[in-house]
Order: structure tokens, then C-alpha cells, then sequence
């Protein structure tokens, strides 16, 4: 465990961060910089939230400016959030946005953490925040980011209480910080964490804070700062050719899936840190006082005064000149009595080593996965480019674990490229690489992670990585590199994604959820080949209870790794109305497998492989529909497509072209995704012939938008404005006000037993204000808040009818929730209602 605990700690300090397992391949300044790096001992961690949270422009000055290590720890992987690029939501949308953040710091030089809490949407208070996430267990996860970590400062994003009114999982993640602050450094807390690490108490704790908490920033210069520090971020970086500012609106722009594309800026940038608690700084700056250097070591002085040197005399046209010298400070670095400092800075000095050699590394699969069992081709590749004047050798090669090994006398001559190729086979008990905290079974506010030193890692540990043994100068040393794959796309070029291990086969129902509207129903389920020549039965379950499936296993044969099969079976339902889960296994042999494979796939981070398990949602109601054809315009990304097609609706996804007023005549319904208004910049010149298509008679149904960046200001037919009212409670009574109106009533007569069992939340971004002309049916507020009545709008134009609603159908429908499913029926039948 010890072992683990070291690895992880290396794998944290490597001062070049690439992705997907590129290699890197720093320039001379960027070797400069970390040469530089090497003599400033000095840690800072930021505690926040979610992804998007951190200050970027903080973690870029403190890695590249003040040289800190510095990591961000966000609570949670944002998996509550809204998705601006694609449909993933929850635990999909948690590995979209646990990427984007690894690639946010591959610009700004910090680093990534994590604790198990659940990001389970929005929450109105601390308190219920940290009753949905286990307390105790999120605050055990930030003491364990504080003693891993070793930060002199922490720095907190948010207030830890409610002084200022933000999101509850804001105002906890300062509370905890604060809490963990004065329990890290004692043994008697959380002492199972002391097999893998010592105590650390912090110097100090702060609150970045801004105008923004005081309402305005003219409320903020008349603010007392007795108690506040300023720094300004906005300082010029000579090794990176940009401002402080720059770096951080590049790494900010990362965050794609929640709309925070940054403009970059120049000059002065002043940011305020509010002291907190433990020893005050001596001066104006929140770093002051804190020993930094090589003294802080017992025996480190010389090595300071090494680095120093070799700092004034490196060569950015010939970085080798300096390998010597560094090597002779790693010796020193070994010879230290063991210790955070002397753990991190020695991963970091070898790194430095490799990269003033022009030592690149590579290790590819032939293939992009395997599974189990099977045999894999590795290529290896060695080079040492930069003419270093002493030897260099490539002494032995290992493939973990336990794959392959072998001790090798291959001098690494300059610029002469060394290739090996070799066939592995990975043992038929190897894991699998989907998201480690996705393998258990999560609650509402906690990943489930066992294991102690997995916990807080960004992503998987891949299965098979390569330890390359080299000397220089008759000195070893030993570099770990993951297997990786890459391939030519001829419009993009070389790219790299993770070398997976998955299983041999994948099943999958064709719909996330089902309607049963009839005793009986077919369900279709996918079955894919992960490997060649590969045979068995798949079968559907239902958990029984009056659900059962009707047939025997059918069988399967692919010969060729991604060939599919379809297979048809029938569910009989329960007779009364109810819900159940479906399960979908393939048995290979005695092994039966029950995991559906998601891959995530965008160009600003590498693609992702995620085994979920392979169910679906069932529920037996009585649904009635008036509207059959509709057409949905798609938004920023949503499933409720899918949802209407099991309504019994034939489904067109418009394009632009689609929208002329001679073709919109055919539909029953227009539907607009998830904040079309917000990210679909055409609907400016298509709105006028969808206000036409209601006039002539037509339903048109707009789901939530956000009132920041809205398309075009007059999108509704009447006046109405959006506020950021929500209705975070999922179970919130919901009141009729208008009980006869026909959205109640026809064709389905809904009652309020139809508002339970929804997820995560009522609704979001409601209007708070609107024309008279609209219709509010509902209404609704969490606990201890005065009522929102604007969940949901409705109003006669011309002929037809227009809707407005920030329900949040986009959860509940593929989520398979029986009353959303009555509503949204009601409301796309609006149109074809008898007067």
C-alpha cells in the first residue's frame, strides 16, 4: 500500500502535464522554468466545488510565477450540471467535466483533485448540502487532499458560512476546508489514513474573495480591507511569451460543456484573499513568510545552492549542458532522509533530466482496446535527440504488471531512433479501466470508493504502463509511461486517446427508459463484439414482481471485434401501474456479463470509455396522446427525443432548412431543446416563422433557456422575463392554480400524485415576470421560500398555443418519470384538443 501511495504521489508532481498519454515534449523554456521549479519548495492548495469553480488565473501565478506546486481540489466532478456541447448528464456529464479540468491544468500548470461527494444539483443551503453528501466522509477526503498535498496555504474559493448567499455546495466546500484546516495535523484524526501519510498542519487559510460578494464593486472600494490581501495576477510571464491572464482565459476556455469560453486580457489584474485563521502574514502579500527554499529540508541547503547554479547557467540552445550538474542534485535528492519534499522533487528532477536530453518515450497499443485474456501488440519506441556529449543507455524494459520484462544493453545514440516490438498477453482477471468511482453503486450524494489511495485521483489508473530503465553517465534511472494508442485522422492529424481494458461483449437496450402503455411491449437490445470470435446468449430481464419476459436466451456469434446484433424481446408488464428496471446480460461461457459501454467523445479532450450497468427504466401508465407528429429543434443537447418516440410519436429533427412555414404546417408540435436560445445562433432568423407556425394553429413548446447570452431578446410571442428561480427540492409540493385548465386535464387528467418520484429537481430558470397574456398553471418553491409561479406558461397566439417551461423534462423523461411523461403529452397536445 506504501508502494501505491508513492506512486500516486509521483504521478501528482510531473511538471510537464499532457493528456491522453502523449508524451510530452517541453521547449527550452518551458525546461527553464522547471529547472527554476526544482528550488522553490512551496505548496498551495485551492478548495472549491465544482469544475469551473477555481480561479484560474490564482493556479496559473502560483505555478508559473511563484513556481508553488498548486492543486485544485473540487469537491465534486459537476455531475449536476447542464451540458452546452452534447447530451451527457449526471455521472456522464462527472467524466466529461473531470476531463475538461485535466485539461484546463494541462495549460496552467496546476494539478487535479477530487474528493466522493456527489455533485446531486443545486442546493439553496449548506445544510442541506452536507446532509445529501456524507459530512464526515467528504471532510475525511479533504484532511486526506491536505496531508497528500503537504500546502503551506489554502485557499478557499467560497465563505464558509452563509454571509454571503451562494450555492449550498459552495458554502460547504469552504466549511469543510475550514474544518479539515485544524484536523489534518492531528494523528487522532481519520488515523487510518496514517498507513499511507503523516499528519500536516497548514500555515494558513484564506477566502478568495471579490467585488462579487459584496453586491457591487462600488459596495467593495468602500469595503474595510484591514483584514484583506491583494496580489495582482496580471503579471507578465518572459518564459511563456504571455501575460498571467492570458494563460488563465486559455485554461478557463476549457470548461466547453458549461459555456465558460473566456476572452483573454492584459495588465493589471488584482485579486483579494481574506485572512482567515493560522499565522497571519507579515506583510501585504498571502505568501509572505513562509520558507520556500531548500533550507526547509534538513540537509537540503547545498542542493539549493546546486540548482541556483545550474539555474544561472542554463543554455536554452543547449539544455543537455546541464544534465551533469542535475544529475549530481538528484544524487543529492536520493541521499535526503525520505520525505514529501524530497518524493516530489525528485519525480520532478528526472522529468527535468529526460527533458534536457530530448529523451521521448512511447509506448502504443496496436489496438485501442483488448480485453481479458487477450494478446496485444506493443511498440516501443526510445530516442535521445539532444547530442548530449556523455552516454546513454537504455538498460531494461518492464510492462506492468508483471507482463513483460527484460534487461537490455542498447546505447541510445543521438538522434537514432530505437524501436522494439513486443506481444503481451493481459492476464484474464485484469480490471477494467472505466472511471474507478463509477463502479460501485453511488447514493444520492456519494461515489462509493474503497480503496483509500484511489481516492481524490482524477481518473483511473490505467492497467499497463512501461518502466524504462535508463542510465546516463552510469547513473539509472527509471521512467513510467502508459501504454497509450494513437492514429492518423487525415483532418486532424496524430491523435492519442487511453488504451483501454473492457470486456468482450457490451449489451444494451436501444432506449434509456420504456412506457408501457399495454400489458405487453418488445424491447430491443444491442449486442457488440469487444474482441474477435466471440459467442453466447443474451437475454432481458424484468426484476419479476409482475414484470417477466416472455422467451428463452437467443444467441449471438460475431468473428469480428464492433460488429452488432439487434434482438427482440417482449417484457409482459405488470397489470396496474408501476415501475420496474430492466436488465440486459450476455453470458459467454460461465461469465455473464450486464455492463453497457458510453464513450465520450469530443476533440478538447481525449475520448473516454465508461461501463455503466446495462438497465433501463419500465413504467407501466396509462398515457394518452393527442399529437403525433413533432418536430424538435435540438438545443445545447438533450434526450428528449427518445422520449417522444416512445410517446407513440413520429420524431423529425429540424435543421434550419426545415423551418419554412410551408413544411412546419405538417407537425402537431414543435419542440425547442434545452437552451436553444442560448447556443443556436440561427433561431434569430428562424423565430419569426415559428411565431407564424403557432398563429396559423401550431403548438410550440420552448424548454428552459438561461437570461445571459440569450440568441435574440424577444423570443416569446408576449413579454417575459428569465430569472434564475429554481425549484431544487424534487420533492416540492406542487400546487394547481389553474385546476381546470386543459394542460391538467387533456388528455391525461393529472392529479399531484403525477409530480413524485421526479429527479434531482422540480425546474430551473424560471420567468418571475410575463405578460398577462400567459397562463401559469403551477406553482411551486423549495422549503422556507415564497412561491414560483413560473415553471410553467402557457398562451394563446392566433390559432395555436405557445409554452414556456423550465421544468426540467430534460432529466425526467429519460429518467422515465410517469407524470413528466403525462404533462409533456399534455402539453405537445395543446394543439389538438377539441374547443
Amino acid at each position: 500500500m506504501k508502494h501505491k501511495f508513492l506512486i500516486l504521489l509521483c504521478a501528482l508532481s510531473a511538471p510537464f502535464l499532457l493528456s491522453a498519454q502523449k508524451p510530452a515534449k517541453p521547449s527550452a523554456s518551458d525546461l527553464h522554468q522547471a529547472v527554476k521549479k526544482l528550488n522553490v519548495l512551496g505548496s498551495v492548495l485551492y478548495v472549491a466545488a465544482h469544475p469551473d469553480d477555481e480561479n484560474q488565473r490564482l493556479i496559473s501565478y502560483c505555478a508559473n510565477e511563484k513556481l508553488y506546486d498548486v492543486t485544485y481540489l473540487s469537491l465534486t466532478r459537476g455531475d449536476g450540471g447542464q451540458n452546452l456541447v452534447g447530451p451527457e448528464i449526471r455521472e456522464l456529464l462527472g467524466v466529461l467535466r473531470t476531463e475538461e479540468l485535466l485539461m484546463a491544468r494541462s495549460v496552467d500548470g496546476g494539478k487535479q483533485r477530487f474528493s466522493r461527494a456527489n455533485d446531486f444539483g443545486y442546493s439553496k443551503s449548506p445544510e442541506e448540502t452536507l446532509r445529501i453528501w456524507d459530512k464526515e466522509e467528504v471532510l475525511s477526503d479533504v484532511v486526506w487532499a491536505f496531508r497528500e498535498t503537504q500546502p503551506d496555504v489554502v485557499i478557499n474559493r467560497f465563505y464558509h458560512d452563509v454571509k454571503y448567499n451562494t450555492h449550498g455546495h459552495h458554502t460547504s466546500s469552504a466549511m469543510l476546508s475550514v474544518e479539515a484546516f485544524d484536523l489534518a495535523g492531528k494523528a487522532d484524526a481519520y488515523p487510518e489514513q496514517l498507513a499511507f501519510t503523516a499528519p500536516w498542519q497548514p500555515k494558513r487559510i484564506f477566502f478568495n474573495t471579490s467585488w462579487w460578494f459584496y453586491g457591487s464593486r462600488e459596495a467593495f472600494e468602500k469595503a474595510d480591507k484591514t483584514n484583506l490581501y491583494p496580489l495582482d495576477l496580471g503579471v507578465f510571464l518572459p518564459l511563456k511569451g504571455k501575460s498571467n491572464t492570458e494563460i488563465a482565459a486559455e485554461a478557463r476556455s476549457m470548461h466547453r460543456c458549461q459555456g465558460f469560453g473566456a476572452m483573454s486580457s492584459r495588465g493589471e489584474s488584482v485579486d483579494w484573499f481574506e485572512f482567515i485563521k493560522g499565522e497571519r502574514p507579515p506583510e501585504q502579500d498571502p505568501f509572505a513568510g513562509i520558507n520556500t527554499s531548500w533550507t526547509r529540508v534538513n540537509g537540503g541547503e547545498k542542493i539549493g545552492q546546486l540548482l541556483a547554479k545550474i539555474d544561472r547557467d542554463f543554455r536554452s540552445d543547449a539544455p543537455a549542458a546541464s544534465v551533469p550538474a542535475l544529475i549530481e542534485a538528484m544524487q543529492m535528492i536520493k541521499a535526503l532522509p525520505d520525505g514529501h519534499w524530497k518524493r516530489v522533487k525528485l519525480a520532478d528532477i528526472k522529468e527535468v533530466i529526460r527533458g534536457c536530453l530530448g529523451i521521448y518515450l512511447e509506448a502504443t497499443a496496436a489496438e485501442p482496446t483488448a480485453t481479458p485474456g487477450e494478446s496485444v501488440s506493443i511498440r516501443l519506441e526510445a530516442i535521445s535527440r539532444a547530442g548530449f556529449s556523455g552516454t546513454v543507455m537504455l538498460s531494461g524494459l518492464s510492462i506492468q504488471p508483471g507482463l513483460f520484462d527484460t534487461i537490455l544493453a542498447a546505447t541510445l545514440l543521438p538522434n537514432q531512433d530505437l524501436v522494439l516490438n513486443h506481444s503481451v498477453q493481459i492476464p484474464e482477471k485484469a480490471p477494467f479501466t472505466s472511471p474507478y468511482w463509477l463502479r460501485q453503486t453511488a447514493s444520492l450524494g456519494m461515489y462509493r470508493v474503497d480503496d483509500q489511495a484511489l481516492r481524490g485521483r482524477p481518473e483511473t489508473p490505467r492497467y499497463a504502463t512501461v518502466r524504462w530503465s535508463i542510465t546516463v553517465n552510469g547513473v539509472p534511472l527509471e521512467f513510467d509511461t502508459d501504454i497509450a494508442y494513437k492514429v492518423e485522422e487525415s483532418a486532424v492529424g496524430e491523435v492519442w486517446r487511453p488504451f483501454e481494458v473492457l470486456p468482450p461483449v457490451f449489451v444494451e437496450f436501444d432506449e434509456s427508459s420504456y412506457i408501457f402503455t399495454e400489458k405487453d411491449q418488445e424491447v430491443r437490445v444491442r449486442v457488440k463484439a469487444g474482441r474477435d470470435n466471440v459467442s453466447g446468449t443474451v437475454m432481458a430481464y424484468g426484476p419479476g414482481k409482475g414484470w417477466v419476459t416472455r422467451g428463452a436466451p437467443q444467441a449471438f456469434s460475431f468473428a469480428r471485434k464492433g460488429e452488432e446484433q439487434t434482438f427482440t424481446f417482449t417484457i409482459e408488464a405488470n397489470n396496474a401501474p408501476s415501475e420496474a428496471t430492466l436488465t440486459a446480460a450476455a453470458q459467454i461461457g460461465d461469465q455473464v456479463y450486464t455492463q453497457r459501454l458510453v464513450t465520450i467523445k469530443y476533440d478538447h479532450i481525449p475520448q473516454q470509455s465508461v461501463l455503466l450497468p446495462a438497465e433501463a427504466h419500465a413504467a407501466r401508465i396509462d398515457l394518452q396522446v393527442s399529437a403525433k407528429k413533432v418536430g424538435y429543434y435540438m438545443g445545447a443537447g438533450d434526450e428528449v427525443p427518445e422520449a417522444l418516440h416512445q410517446m407513440g410519436c413520429q420524431v423529425t429533427l429540424l435543421k434550419d432548412a426545415d423551418i419554412t412555414p410551408e413544411n412546419l404546417k405538417q407537425y402537431d408540435a414543435i419542440v425547442t431543446g434545452i437552451r436553444a436560445y442560448n447556443t443556436k445562433e440561427n433561431l434569430k432568423f428562424q423565430q419569426a416563422k415559428l411565431l407564424e407556425y403557432v398563429k396559423n394553429g401550431g403548438t410550440l413548446v420552448t424548454q428552459y433557456n438561461t437570461g445571459h447570452e440569450l440568441v435574440l431578446g424577444d423570443f416569446a410571442p408576449y413579454p417575459l422575463k428569465i430569472s434564475r428561480n429554481r425549484v431544487t427540492d424534487e420533492q416540492a409540493e406542487i400546487r394547481f392554480l389553474l385546476p381546470e385548465h386543459t394542460v391538467l386535464n387533456t388528455p391525461n387528467k393529472l392529479s399531484p400524485a403525477d409530480f413524485d418520484g421526479w429527479v434531482q429537481e422540480r425546474g430551473l430558470y424560471f420567468p418571475n415576470q410575463w405578460d398577462a397574456a400567459y397562463e401559469a398553471p403551477l406553482s411551486s418553491n423549495d422549503p422556507g421560500e415564497s412561491a414560483s409561479d413560473g415553471s410553467l406558461l402557457v398562451a394563446k397566439y392566433g390559432k395555436g398555443y405557445y409554452v414556456y417551461t423550465g421544468l426540467s423534462f430534460f432529466r425526467e423523461l429519460p429518467a422515465g418519470v410517469p407524470g413528466a411523461f403525462r404533462l409533456f403529452a399534455n402539453l405537445i397536445s395543446l394543439g389538438k384538443q377539441q374547443p
